[in-house]
Order: C-alpha cells, then structure tokens, then sequence
C-alpha cells in the first residue's frame, strides 16, 4: 500500500481507538476526599473525557491528508480486489479488510479507495472534522457529561462518513450508511432524559431508514442489470426503465439525507436535539455524504431525465425560502443554525440542478458552472455550519441556554464563542468579503445561464429558481443580523458575567462568572478550532482562484477539469464559467474595502476636528428609539415579528392577542400577544399519512397471537411474495 492508503487505514483505525476509550473509560466514583485529590481526579477525568476527542482529531487529519493525497492523483486502496473503485487506481496490494479479497464483508466486498472525487470530499469533510473535534475535547473536557457512549456514537459516525467516501461497492456503501444513520440517532438521542430528545431521535433514525431503503432499491436493481456489486461497473448498465428508476432512487435516497424538500422535517430536530459540538459533527461533517452521492450519482449514471432536473431545481429553490423562512423568527439558537442548514441544502442543489441542466442538453461548460457553484456552496456550508454550531456550544454552555433572549450579549461573557457566531453569521448570509457571498455569487451567475438552455421549460425553471435563491439571500441577512445584533453585540439580559438559568423547579438561579467563562470552549484546542474555523470562513474568499483549481481536480472524474478552470479570467480573477458575462476578483475584495474603510474614517476624523470620538455612547443593540431599555427593548421575538408577517403565506403564521389581566379606572389592561408558526409539510403531509399508518400498525397487532405455527406461517407468506416479486421483476 501507499503512504497515503496507510494513512486511510490509520485514520480508521484510531476513530475505533477512540470509540474502544470511550466505551471502557471508568465512570466517576462519587467518594469522599480532600479537596486537592478531588482537584487532581477532576483534571484526570477532563482529559479522560477529551481524550476520545483528541485521537478523533488525529485521525480526522490522517484522512484529510488521504484526501489530499488523492485530490493529487496519488494511488489509495484498502483491501478489495483490484480495478474495484469507480476510477480510483487499481492496486493488488492486500489490505486490512481481507488481503485482496474483502472476507470481511463478503466475496467481492470491502474494498475502499479514493479517487479524485473521493479526496475531494475527503478534504472537505475531514478538514472539517479536524477543527470540530479539537473543540469537542475542550468542550467535554470542560463541560461535557461523564455518562460514556458520546464519544463512540461520534467516532462511529466519522468512521462511517469516511468508509462511505471511499466505498467501491454496493454492500459497503449500504453498510457504512446504514452505520450513518445509526451514529445520528445515538447522537440526536443521547441526552434522552431531556423533553424532546427522544421523539427527534426516533424521527431522525425513522428518515434515514427511508434513505437507506430507497439507496437499496436503487443498488439492486443496478446490481442485477450490470451482474456486480462494483460501483464502477454500474455505468455500462443500459439505458432503460431499470437504469432511469434505479437513478431516481439513489437520487431520492441521498436527498433525504441532505433535507430536500418535503425530508426536511427531520434536520432541524435532530441536529438541535444533540448535545455540543455532536451537532457540527453532523451538520458540517456527515451531511456531506449526502451531496457526494449526488456527484458521485452523476458521475456514474450520467445524464438524469429532464423531468427530474426540473423537478430537483423546484423543490431547491422552495427548499432554501422554507428552511431560512422558519431560521428567521425561531427562538432557540440551535434551532435558528439548523433551519439555516436546510437553507443551505436548497442552494447547493440549486447548484447541482442547473449541472444536471446542462447534463441533458448537453453543456460541459454548464456542468461545470453548476457543479462549481454547488461545490463551493458545501465547502462554505462544511467551515460555516461547524463554526456555528461549535461556537454554539460554547454560548450554550456559558449562558446554560439556549433561548434568543437568555443569551443575548454573550460577546461580554463568552469572548471566543461570540466572536465565532460572528464570523459564521457573516459567511452564512453572503455577505462580502467572507467566501460566502464568493459561493452565492457564483450560483446566481449558474442561474443566470438559462439563456443558453434550449427549451423554454428548462429556461422558466431555472428563472424561478434564481428569482427563489434571491429571495433566500435577502432574507438570510436579516437572519444573521438578529443573531449577531441580539446575541453577540446586544446587551445581557441580567448584566455583564452574570447570566441565569434555570434551577430545580424552574426558578432562575445565576451562574457564577467564572464558571460562564470556563464554559466558552476555554480549552487551548477549543480556541484553536474556532480560530482555524473562522480564518477558514474568511480566508477562502480570499483565496477563492486556488479554491477553484482544487475544485476542478476534484470534479474531474464527472465533468473535465478544463471546462472548471473556464471560471479563471485571470490568476485573481472569476467568471461564471462562461467568458464574457461576468467577472469578480474576491482578493481585490480584502483590499478594496480597508482601503475604503480607512479612507471613510481619516475623512470622518478630518471633518470632525478631532470630536470624532467624543460622542454618547449607548449600549451597541437596542430599541430604535433613543432610552428606551429593559422590558421595553427589541426583544429576540420582536424582531422576528415583521418576518413572521411578510412570510405568514409561508409559514401559516396565527396571531392572537389576549387580556391577560382586566383593566379598570385607575389601570390600563394588559395585553398579551401571541403569533405561532406550522410546519406546513408536516401539517399537510405526514400527518394526514401517519393517522393510517397508525391504524393498520393497531391492526397488526392482533396478529401476535404468541403461537410458532402462525409465525411460521407469516414467514413462509412472505417469502412466497418475495420470491414471487422477484421472478415478477426479472
């Protein structure tokens, strides 16, 4: 094997460390002793606790650098037989799974390498993950639960991510998602005694089931039309109803995992309902395998039906307006990063549907814009999302909530958390110079082209989705601004260190400052990670040109390189692939504006004869109108309302005021205000579908008599249907 086949198999093999340390770690013992021995056991079990976390890291990194390495056209293979891999160089080096053969897995099974797709999204993901798992250990050194299973659940779902990367065939792709979907319900389910947890775990395993049935139909059907279970073999399947349904499946199948709509309903849920940096983990690192089936998906099958690129670029387009309609007037911070999640997804398929576009007709140069656009929408989504939701975790932790008004101006007690909301929130609202509002320019540009796209359905698609992608961006602003205004710069709820939370019973209790500040990812890896996170999110604006050349390399195996690079102008300046329409120059972009800036303030402090400074200063986010403080004050609520008005079309907003206590002559009434928000497809769709679903599981019921002559006999009914429908199919 290579140098970079041995660092995959390192990787792996300390992510099953990691979860071996976590599993056997002894649990605290609750004894009595002096205060020092209990100092000295509680550093000891901090460390117990990061430890997981650390080897997480190291290994993160060994497979970033695998990806790296097959970005560069380097051999890497892990076991299986050789040539195996959907383009990957072939080898005849035995490897850990079976010495060439893949025993482990089965005949013909187990083999993983990379090709250059495969290292993309292995450097995507696994840088990711190198910067989330050092703030994991900080986190659970510091303020993490002493219960064990955390860190295995966490190894488990990174070890999953990596073999489904790397998978170069069917039986190890359905394995290693499977083990995904099982790793986010350990997760999403782990604080299982808090309200909710349980229900939003059960749903986020009860979706991932869906995907991973509709990817085993898929695969099957393409199994028995190419007589393999390699992945590369099943583009020579021929064109036909099995081929077009079988892409449809696998299509459905990874969309699900992503949150397309109408499978959204599952994301927000299951990310708020893990615990800590658990919820980076998911939404930065393991979604990505999700869009690499879509790519890999194309790369393989080619061409998808027109109708299904229509189709695909609708529901990503109402994808996007849905998930940062209901991100824009929610209450809880992680429930505001998760909907912007679904966002995310909708640009990035937006993406990808104008690639499929330009597949049909066909268009390398369109393929290559939508493809690159798409790419750099989940580069963005990858730092941005890890940076909000580990910087998250730090503000939940200090604040010890996570309710908009119960951590407002958390800049003051949680310096380092604070700081990296900020710059996430910069980049998630496309705003410039962060690599954020780089990735959306360049997917409306993508939208932009169906001029160039012959038929006119194809066209008044597209033109609806740009017009919805948009819409989206401006409503992502006003997104970010409540979360950086209210929880960054806006004033503490109950004065500067002191934050409350609540006690037994519900009564508000203070923490004390010092454990609010020990609590703000205080760890030396904590702060690395969201100082690496956050120059990620900044800088790769800046270095957008080299950006695009890694892309091209990585998209190579489904669109020419040569097409990709089309998007470089010059050295430091872009174009949307196309020569003539456009052009942006994001290095320029970090001059121009300090440049700008300085100009501005040396005019200002010119002008102002050196009173510049010497003006009232007032608390840096409050009320419009001048003195008005406390009750009286925006609140998180307030300054979603008119959001939730504008998108009552949307969101089925209810309002409904009340008296909550009577007026009479000498007092005015109170009035109290409320305004409720649905989720429309859960409304409209799965629940009138759940209410029969639960009547026939009442009515299967009655057929557990007990008895083993019935239970054979359903058996053996099942297996005649089975093998009926079989013999059907073929």
């Amino acid at each position: 094997m290579t140098g970079y086949s041995w660092a995959l198999a390192a990787g792996l093999a300390l992510l099953g460390a990691a979860a071996l340390l976590d599993l056997t770690a002894g649990a605290r013992r609750e004894r009595r002793e002096r205060e020092r021995e209990r100092r000295e056991r509680e550093a000891r079990e901090a460390w117990l606790r990061a430890a997981p976390y650390l080897l997480g890291a190291a290994a993160s990194a060994c497979l970033a650098v695998t990806g790296a390495g097959a970005l560069a056209g380097r051999a890497v293979r892990v076991g299986g037989a050789a040539g195996a891999g959907g383009g990957a160089p072939a080898t005849t080096a035995g490897g850990l799974l079976g010495a060439g053969h893949g025993w482990l897995l089965g005949a013909g099974t187990g083999g993983l390498a990379a090709d250059r797709l495969s290292g993309l999204f292995l450097l995507i993901a696994f840088g990711a993950a190198t910067m989330v798992s050092l703030a994991f250990a900080s986190w659970a050194a510091h303020t993490g639960p002493v219960r064990r299973g955390l860190g295995a659940g966490y190894a488990l779902c990174l070890g999953a991510v990596a073999v489904v990367l790397t998978a170069t065939d069917a039986f190890t792709l359905l394995f290693a998602w499977e083990s995904v979907t099982v790793a986010f319900y350990l997760l999403a389910g782990f604080d299982r005694d808090r309200s909710g947890r349980p229900a939003a775990a059960l749903v986020t395993f009860a979706f991932g089931k869906v995907s991973g049935a509709a990817l085993l139909a898929g695969l099957l059907l393409l199994a028995d039309r190419s007589g393999s279970l390699a992945l590369a073999s099943f583009g020579s399947v021929p064109a036909g109803a099995a081929r077009t349904t079988a892409q449809v499946l696998l299509l459905a199948g990874f969309a699900v995992k992503v949150g397309l709509v109408p499978f959204q309903v599952w994301m927000a849920r299951g990310y708020a309902a893990a615990p800590g940096p658990a919820r980076a983990v998911m939404a930065g690192v393991a979604v990505n395998v999700g869009f690499y089936g879509l790519w890999r998906t194309l790369a393989v099958l080619g061409p998808a039906p027109a109708w299904l690129a229509g189709l695909l670029l609708v529901l990503a387009g109402l994808t996007a307006i849905l998930g940062i309609a209901h991100a824009a007037v929610q209450q809880r911070l992680q429930q505001v990063i998760g909907y912007s999640s679904v966002e995310n997804t909708g640009l990035i398929l937006a993406g990808f549907g104008v690639a499929l576009v330009g597949a049909g007709i066909p268009d390398e140069q369109l393929v290559a814009a939508g493809l690159l656009a798409a790419t750099l929408q989940v580069i963005v989504n990858a730092v941005a999302k890890s940076l909000l939701f580990t910087a998250s975790a730090g503000i939940e932790a200090a604040g010890r909530s996570d309710d908009l008004d119960q951590v407002r101006g958390m800049a003051r007690r949680a310096p380092w958390s604070a700081t990296g909301l900020a710059v996430g929130s910069l980049t998630l609202a496309g705003l410039p110079p962060a690599s954020g509002f780089v990735s959306e320019w360049f997917l409306l540009e993508a939208l932009m082209q169906q001029f160039r796209v012959p038929g006119l359905g194809d066209r008044l698609v597209l033109a609806i989705t740009g017009a919805a992608v948009a819409l989206t961006a401006g409503f992502a602003g006003v997104t970010f601004v409540r979360l950086v205004g209210m929880v960054v710069l806006g004033p503490g709820r109950h004065g500067p260190g002191t934050p409350r939370a609540a006690g037994p019973g519900g009564q508000d209790r203070r923490v004390p400052p010092a454990r609010a500040r020990q609590a703000d990812l205080s760890g030396l890896p904590g702060r690395i990670a969201i100082v690496l996170l956050s120059a990620a999110c900044l800088g790769i604006g800046a270095v957008s040109p080299l950006a695009v050349r890694v892309i091209s390399a990585g998209l190579s195996p489904v669109v020419p390189a040569l097409a990709t690079r089309g998007a470089l102008r010059s050295p430091w300046v872009l174009q949307p692939v196309f020569s003539g329409f456009s052009i942006l120059s994001p290095g320029w972009l970090w001059i121009a504006m300090p440049a700008l800036l300085a100009c501005v303030v040396t005019v200002a402090l010119a002008a102002s004869g050196g009173r510049l400074w010497r003006v009232r200063r007032v608390p840096a986010w409050r009320s419009a109108t001048a003195g008005v403080e406390g009750a009286g004050s925006y609140t998180a609520f307030g300054f979603a309302n008119p959001a939730r008005r504008v998108l009552a079309g949307v969101l089925h907003t209810r309002a409904q005021t009340r008296q909550v206590s009577p007026g009479d002559q000498a007092r005015t009434a109170h009035v109290g205000y409320s305004s409720d928000i649905i989720e429309v497809v859960e409304e409209y769709l799965y629940r009138p579908v759940l209410r029969p679903v639960q009547v026939l599981a009442r009515q299967a019921k009655r057929l557990q008599s007990g008895r083993l002559d019935a239970y054979l006999a359903y058996m053996l009914i099942a297996l005649i249907a089975l093998l009926a429908l079989v013999t059907a199919l073929r």
